[in-house]
C-alpha cells in the first residue's frame, strides 16, 4: 500500500461514485457509509431507539441520542460548572475560558473552536454554495441555513425551549433563549470581564479594546467595527432606504428608525419622567431628559471643555471648532452643522409650516416656535431669573434679561467699538452709521 503513494496506483474502486482508493481500509469505510445511507433512504434503519423509536444509521449516533432520555451529563467544566453530555462538546466549551481557538483558516487567519465551523467558513473564500432550496432555488453554503430557510417557507419552528415552550427555527436560537432566561452568559471578555450570550458578540465587543475596525466602505474609506454597521452606512451612498412606513410611505435606512417613526402615528408615549411627569416615546429620550434634573452632562468637547447632555449635541458643537458644515441646502447653498437644522431651513423655501397650534390654528415652521407660542395660551413662564425672580416664556429672553444684572455687553459695534447688551440694540445703533454715510 505504501508503494501506491509513489506509483499513484489505486487498487480499489467505489462503484457508487467511481472514486478509487489505494487503501483497502478506506474503501471499506466508504462502502459501509453507502450501505447505511441506502438503508436509511429505503426506510431500513439499522439502529432504533427503544424509547422514542427514532432511527439512526450508526450505533454511535444512537448512543449519543440515548443521553437525551437518561439526562446523563458525564462531563463538567471546572471553571463554570457547566455540564455536557459529550466530551467533544466540553472541549469546545473550554475554549471559551482558555481563549484558544484550535482551528485556523489559512486564508484569513480567523480562528474557530470546531473543525466543522472552519469547513463552513472556507465556503466564504471558495464562494461555494452546495445547498440549494428546491422551492425558490436560493443557494446556501451550509445545510443548516437551507433547513432554516425551508422552515421559514413552511412556517415550521421545529426547536422548542423546554422552559418557556416558545419554538424557534434553529437550535442556536433555543440555546440563546435559554441563556437569556437563566442569565447565563458564558462568553467573558478577558479585559473588562463583561459577559455575552454569543461568541460572535464577544468578538465584536473586543474591538472596543483593540480599536480594530476591519470593515471599510469602498466609497469613502470610512471603517467600522461591525459588518452590519458598514451595511447600514453604505445605504448613505446607494440611497437605499429599505424600511417603509405603511401609513405615510416615508422610508428609512434602519429598522430602528422606522420603529421610532411609527410612534408619531400611534401617539404612544410609554415612558414617564418620575420628576416632572413628562412623557416620551423612546426610553433614550427620557434618559437624556432626566439629565436636566440631575445636572449630568456626560459629553465634553475636547477643545473648549463645554459639556452636553447627549453625544449628538457635542458632535454638532465640535463643528464650530473645525469649521465643518456638512449639510448644504440644494436651493441656496447655505450650509449647516446639523441635518435637523437643514431640514428646518428647507421649509423657508417650501413654505411648509407643519406645526399647528390646536387652540388658534396658527402654524409654525419649527416645533420649538410652536411650544413658545402655546405658552401664550397656557400662561406658562418656565424660565425664572435667580436674581429678581422675573419669569419668561423663552430661555433666550431670560439670557438677555440676565445681562442687566451682570452688566455684560457682548455685542460690539465694528465701527466705533461701542458695546451693547443685546443684538437688537446693536442693529439699531448701526443705522446711525448708515445715516452718517448718507
Amino acid at each position: 500500500m505504501y508503494q501506491c503513494i509513489h506509483t499513484g496506483e489505486h487498487l480499489s474502486a467505489c462503484d457508487i461514485h467511481n472514486k478509487t482508493y489505494a487503501d483497502q481500509g478506506v474503501w471499506n469505510k466508504y462502502q459501509v457509509m453507502h450501505t447505511r445511507k441506502n438503508a436509511y433512504d429505503n426506510g431500513k434503519h439499522l439502529c432504533t431507539c427503544d424509547v422514542c423509536n427514532e432511527s439512526f444509521t450508526h450505533q454511535g449516533h444512537l448512543k449519543r441520542h440515548h443521553v437525551i432520555h437518561n439526562g446523563e451529563h458525564a462531563y463538567r467544566c471546572e471553571v463554570y460548572n457547566k455540564l455536557s453530555r459529550q466530551q467533544c462538546n466540553m472541549k469546545t466549551h473550554q475554549c471559551i475560558h482558555t481563549q484558544v481557538w484550535p482551528h485556523t483558516c489559512d486564508g484569513c487567519n480567523i480562528s474557530v473552536t470546531q473543525k466543522g465551523c472552519l469547513n463552513r467558513h472556507h465556503f466564504i473564500h471558495s464562494g461555494e454554495h452546495p445547498c440549494r432550496c428546491e422551492v425558490c432555488n436560493k443557494i446556501f453554503s451550509i445545510g443548516s441555513h437551507l433547513k432554516a430557510r425551508q422552515c421559514v417557507r413552511a412556517g415550521d419552528h421545529p426547536y422548542t425551549c423546554d422552559v418557556c415552550n416558545n419554538s424557534f427555527l434553529d437550535q442556536s436560537s433555543v440555546k440563546s433563549r435559554q441563556c437569556t432566561r437563566t442569565a447565563e452568559q458564558p462568553y467573558i471578555c478577558l479585559v473588562c470581564n463583561k459577559s455575552f450570550l454569543r461568541h460572535s458578540t464577544l468578538k465584536a465587543h473586543q474591538r472596543v479594546h483593540t480599536g480594530e475596525r476591519p470593515h471599510s466602505c469602498d466609497v469613502c474609506t470610512k471603517s467600522f467595527a461591525e459588518l452590519s454597521v458598514l451595511k447600514t452606512h453604505q445605504r448613505i451612498h446607494s440611497g437605499e432606504r429599505p424600511y417603509t412606513c405603511d401609513v405615510c410611505n416615508k422610508s428609512f435606512t434602519q429598522q430602528g428608525h422606522l420603529k421610532r417613526h411609527h410612534v408619531i402615528h400611534t401617539g404612544e408615549q410609554p415612558y414617564r419622567c418620575e420628576v416632572c411627569n413628562k412623557l416620551f416615546s423612546q426610553q433614550s429620550y427620557m434618559k437624556i431628559h432626566q439629565r436636566i434634573h440631575t445636572g449630568e452632562r456626560p459629553y465634553t468637547c475636547d477643545v473648549c471643555n463645554k459639556s452636553f447632555l447627549d453625544l449628538g449635541s457635542v458632535k454638532a458643537h465640535q463643528r464650530i471648532h473645525t469649521g465643518e458644515y456638512p449639510y448644504t441646502c440644494v436651493v441656496c447653498n447655505k450650509s449647516f452643522t446639523h441635518h435637523s437644522t437643514l431640514k428646518a431651513h428647507h421649509r423657508i423655501h417650501t413654505g411648509e409650516r407643519p406645526h399647528l397650534c390646536d387652540v388658534c390654528n396658527k402654524s409654525f415652521t419649527y416645533h420649538s416656535a410652536l411650544k413658545n407660542h402655546q405658552r401664550l395660551h397656557t400662561g406658562e413662564r418656565p424660565f425664572m431669573c435667580e436674581v429678581c425672580n422675573r419669569t419668561f416664556t423663552q430661555q433666550g429672553n431670560l439670557k438677555k434679561h440676565q445681562l442687566l444684572h451682570t452688566g455684560e455687553r457682548p455685542y460690539t459695534c465694528g465701527v466705533c467699538d461701542k458695546s451693547f447688551s443685546s443684538k437688537d440694540t446693536l442693529k439699531s445703533h448701526l443705522r446711525v452709521h448708515s445715516m452718517d454715510r448718507l
